[in-house]
């Protein structure tokens, strides 16, 4: 557990390190462009190196949708931080299925190992749902592997409810009714197999 414990942290570090790392490179641009340095000169040309990784395809994003490209550092910046936030949650996600699996069988319950990784693998997938609605406002491109993994695993549940809820004038809200779904199984879960045992552990 103390293992687990490390590590969860460390990987935590190590998410947060590099969203502040990618908040610093894209402010740092954003001076640069506002101080107009000479673009051969050594500070200009280390910073587009930096940066370049990070802004040209959040630029190609916006030019795409005719969105002025002189905003993609602040629209990285946004992105980081997004990104961030679900690496964050999928990790929190994944060590607390794994530290409730391990006091489960340190208790010998065979009953409450299957709760928690039930209820961590229902965590992962209202995760999933989050991550396809937010990404499908930024890009339409399924053809993206992320994004045809995200579609893959969502769509057994999202069409047929799509089929059955209907649109809030344009507004598909299938995805809100599946989250209430997924909440309900998980506190179901919580009541019955893990009854007795805790659900947070970070």
């Amino acid at each position: 557990m103390l293992i687990l414990s490390r590590l969860y942290w460390f990987i935590s570090w190590v998410l947060i390190t590099a969203i502040v790392t990618v908040i610093v490179l894209m402010v740092l641009r954003l001076i640069a462009n506002q101080l107009d340095l000479n673009p051969f000169s050594w500070n200009a040309r280390t910073i587009r190196r930096l940066t370049d990784p990070f802004i040209n395809p959040v630029r190609r994003g916006l030019t795409r949708f005719g969105v002025d490209p002189k905003y993609a550092p602040l629209v990285a910046i946004l992105l980081a931080i997004l990104v961030g936030w679900f690496a964050l949650q999928l990790v929190a996600s994944i060590a607390n299925m794994l530290a409730g699996v391990l006091i489960s069988l340190r208790a010998q319950s065979f009953v409450a190992t299957i709760g928690y990784v039930l209820y961590g693998l229902v965590s992962l997938y209202i995760l999933l749902i989050f991550i396809r609605i937010i990404f499908s406002y930024g890009t339409t491109n399924y053809r993206n592997r992320v994004m045809r993994f995200m579609v893959n695993a969502t769509d057994p549940m999202l069409v047929p409810l799509r089929r059955i809820v209907p649109t809030a004038g344009a507004f598909d809200i299938s995805p809100i009714v599946a989250f209430i779904i997924l909440w309900v199984v998980q506190a179901a879960i919580a009541g019955t197999l893990l009854r007795g045992f805790p659900l947070v552990f970070y």
